[in-house]
């Protein structure tokens, strides 16, 4: 007879579920959306599955695979629902096969020899359509396919939770009313996307490279989905510069994920971390990219390309002592002309306080003190610390880490801002 899970405390149950759920809500939705065609609709059913799995998990323990129970649920609500409208009668049969099938194609779709089977890749240009502005594509996107809270995605973009929360739910309302096709785009409309879709996918990443909020630096799956994402757009547009950019840019940036972490999780800063440990496959894999971006590319470099060029100065230094800083802070300048931002400033600052010194850099960070995106930006005051330490300036920088800290929503970021702090106090 098979043994059946054991029950587990609620609250454990409760706290797996949520984790598990997070994880997997970007192949549930996308699944979902598949039958449904609708990814408010398929959001609210993967939401459903979530509720039966903290109602059952805990009486009937956690099942082996509990990605696939969750995806199991949300895909026979799903059908249930499908069968219970008249106006998705007519797709009876494909449903049906969609039970026993694992990724068909439905028989309204045309073939493309470009065409690929991946929902996921589906839900990124469903989300990023035309009919949405361009901060509504990322903003959903991020919502679905990253799994992130309204907070997370707006921190990331540093406007208030209100504002994307407005935008996510006039996006899904938007994509139903347009009737918007639940597909990979052909042709022409393929590339008019194309921006928004790499924009989505560097996010994705970003937020798994440095996650936003939560007790963990690094979220894998996320950076795993968005590297694996652009691999297959530099598959299927091998004469875009832009798109093997990113995909280099993300192959660089993931070659030193094992090192940017401690033992216990902690956060290791660059100049700290191990370089052996940085994953050589990646680099060769990364500039690999950037050469073929740089083979296609018909005039000057887009933002991506100068970003993975600025990430291949630091694979290219086999200790810390041998970065370019230069030639960083040219790259710097030429993305903050290209793409302004204060982000890019702020950065730019960064490479001239490595390749000019603390104190021309210092001038650079406090111009940026008034910016309105940067008023709640925890690196602001981290950077201008770390300035502020270096020229000796003790207790303006401890005070400049401990706001930092107060900043931070991430646990481990805010616990290296805390002892960065700690370290500058008088005894």
């Amino acid at each position: 007879m098979e043994q059946q899970p054991a029950p587990a405390p609620a609250g454990g149950v409760d706290t797996a579920v949520e984790t598990i759920f997070r994880i997997e809500s970007p192949r549930i939705i996308a699944g979902v959306a598949r039958i449904v065609r609708d990814v408010g609709i398929a959001e609210e059913l993967a939401q459903d599955a979530l509720v039966a799995a903290l109602e059952q998990w805990p009486r009937d323990g956690v099942p082996d695979n509990p990605g696939a129970w969750l995806t199991a649920t949300a895909k026979h609500r799903a059908i249930d629902l499908v069968r219970r409208r008249e106006r998705y009668a007519r797709k009876l049969e494909e449903v049906g096969r969609d039970l026993s099938l694992p990724a068909p194609h439905h028989l309204d779709e045309p073939f493309d020899p470009d065409d690929i089977d991946d929902d996921l890749l589906r839900l990124v240009f469903t989300a990023c359509h035309p009919v949405l502005s361009a901060e509504a594509r990322i903003a959903l996107t991020l919502r679905l396919l990253g799994g992130l809270t309204t907070s997370e995605i707006a921190r990331a973009f540093l406007v208030p939770e209100a504002t994307v929360a407005q935008r996510i739910v006039r996006a899904k309302r938007t994509l139903a009313a347009k009737g918007v096709a639940f597909e990979v785009p052909y042709g022409p409309e393929r590339e008019a996307r194309l921006g928004s879709v790499l924009e989505v996918i560097y996010l994705v990443f970003n937020e798994g490279y440095a996650a936003t909020a939560g007790d963990d630096l690094l979220r894998p799956a996320l950076c795993e989905d968005a590297l694996r994402l652009a691999r297959v757009l530099a598959e299927l547009m091998p004469k875009e510069s832009e798109v093997h950019a990113l995909a280099a840019l993300l192959e660089l940036q993931e070659s030193r994920s094992a090192a940017r972490t401690g033992p216990g999780g902690e956060p290791v800063l660059l100049k700290d971390q191990q370089r052996r440990r940085w994953n050589r496959m990646l680099i060769g894999r990364g500039f690999a990219a950037l050469g073929r971006a740089n083979a296609v590319s018909t005039g000057s470099p887009g933002p991506y390309a100068l970003q993975a060029a600025i990430a291949a100065c630091h694979a290219r230094a086999f200790a810390y002592e041998d970065t370019d800083w230069r030639q960083i802070a040219t790259l710097y300048g030429l993305l903050a002309a290209r793409s302004p931002s204060p982000v890019v400033e702020l950065n730019r600052a960064v490479a001239v306080s490595m390749a000019e010194g603390p104190e021309q850099a210092l001038a650079l960070v406090d111009a940026l003190a008034d910016e309105p995106a940067l008023r709640d930006y925890h690196l602001l005051p981290s950077v201008r610390g770390d300035l502020l330490a270096r020229l000796g300036r003790t207790r303006e920088a401890r005070t400049e880490f401990e706001r930092a800290a107060s900043l931070a929503r991430n646990g481990r970021e805010r616990e290296l801002l805390e002892a960065r702090a700690g370290e500058l106090r008088e005894p």
